[in-house]
C-alpha cells in the first residue's frame, strides 16, 4: 500500500472541528465525522479509490490541512486530484470574512458567527451525489434518511478495506442506473424516489454533460434545468446550488427546519412561511447561502 502525504492551506479563518462535521463519509461500521485522527473520506479516484485523513494543523487563523492519502499505485496525479476534491468537499477556499463583516448590523447572526467561528461550508463533490441525498432526505425524519443513504451508499458505492474498516464512496451513476426500482425499493426507497434516482442517475450519464455543466450557468437557470427533472422541486434545486455548485447566495426558503430557525431567533417562535422568510433574508445578501448554514448549526446546537 501506498501512502501519501500533502498539505492544503485554507482561507483564515477556518475550523475544521467546526466545518468537518457537516462533511459525511461512509464507513461499514456506521457514518462518524469526528474522529480522534481526523476527517477520513474514501475517495473515488475513478481508477482507484484511495482513503484520505485530514488532521488539522495550526490554529483557527493560521490554518494548515494535513493529508495522509492512503491507497494502492497512488501516482502525483491522483494526489493532485484527492487535494482537489478534499479542497471541495471542505470548503477551504472560501473566505468567510466578507460574510462575518455582513453580520455586524445582525446581532442575532452576529452571535452565531462568533459561536461557529470558522466554520466553512462543506460540499458534494457532483451534483448528482448532492440530488440523489436531496431526493433521499423528502419528507421523511433525518434519522430514518441517513439509514437510507447508508443502505445505498453500502450497497452500491466503491469500496475499500483499511485497517480492518471497510469505507464507501459515494456510488457512481452507472451502479444506480443499473439498479432495478424492486433492488432500490428493497432499500427503503419508495416506489418514487426509486424511479426519482435512476431518473437522476440517466440524467447524469447523459453523453452531453449537461448535468455537472450547471455550474457554467447563472442561479435561476440551473433552477430551471433542475426541476425539469422528476422528483426535483425548487427545494432540492437551491440545496444544489448550495451545496453541489457552491453559490454564495442560495437561499432554500422552502426548508420547513430554516423557517423553523428564523421564527425562533428572530420572531420569538411566531411561525414565518416560505415567503415571509425568503423576504427577511434580504438583510443576508449576497451571503445567504453562508446565513442558511449558520442558522442551520444553531439549530443543531439547540440556539434555535
Amino acid at each position: 500500500m501506498d501512502r501519501v502525504t500533502f498539505t492544503i492551506e485554507p482561507k483564515a479563518p477556518y475550523d475544521q472541528g467546526m466545518t468537518a462535521p457537516e462533511q459525511p463519509f461512509f464507513r461499514g461500521a456506521g457514518e462518524h465525522n469526528r474522529t480522534k485522527d481526523g476527517y477520513r473520506r474514501l475517495l473515488d479516484l475513478r481508477e482507484k479509490a484511495a482513503l484520505a485523513v485530514v488532521r488539522p494543523r495550526g490554529g483557527v487563523g493560521d490554518p494548515t490541512l494535513e493529508v495522509e492519502l492512503l491507497g494502492g499505485g497512488l501516482t502525483d496525479d491522483d494526489a493532485a486530484a484527492a487535494a482537489g476534491q478534499l479542497e471541495w468537499v471542505l470548503g477551504a477556499g472560501q473566505d468567510v470574512k466578507p460574510f462575518y463583516d455582513s453580520t455586524r448590523s445582525d446581532p442575532v447572526m452576529r452571535e452565531i458567527t462568533e459561536r461557529f467561528f470558522g466554520m466553512h461550508l462543506t460540499h458534494s463533490l457532483t451534483v448528482f451525489e448532492s440530488l440523489v441525498l436531496a431526493i433521499l432526505g423528502q419528507q421523511i425524519a433525518a434519522p430514518v434518511a441517513r439509514v437510507v443513504r447508508r443502505l445505498v451508499v453500502e450497497t452500491y458505492g466503491p469500496s475499500e478495506t483499511f485497517d480492518g474498516v471497510e469505507y464507501f464512496a459515494f456510488p457512481r451513476p452507472e451502479a444506480i442506473q443499473a439498479a432495478t426500482v424492486e433492488e432500490l425499493r428493497g432499500l427503503k426507497l419508495s416506489q418514487r424516489k426509486a424511479e426519482y434516482v435512476k431518473g437522476i442517475a440517466a440524467a447524469a450519464m447523459d453523453s452531453s454533460g449537461w448535468l455537472e455543466g450547471l455550474k457554467e450557468l447563472p442561479e435561476d437557470e440551473v433552477v430551471e434545468r433542475l426541476t425539469e427533472l422528476r422528483g426535483v422541486g425548487k427545494w432540492s434545486a437551491h440545496w444544489v446550488l448550495t451545496r453541489a455548485l457552491g453559490h454564495p447566495d442560495a437561499f432554500p426558503s422552502g426548508d420547513l427546519a430554516l423557517q423553523r430557525a428564523v421564527s425562533n431567533l428572530y420572531f420569538r417562535g411566531e411561525k414565518q412561511g416560505e415567503r415571509e422568510v425568503e423576504n427577511f433574508s434580504e438583510r443576508w445578501r449576497p451571503f445567504r447561502a453562508y446565513a442558511t448554514a449558520y442558522l442551520f448549526a444553531a439549530l443543531r446546537a439547540g440556539l434555535a
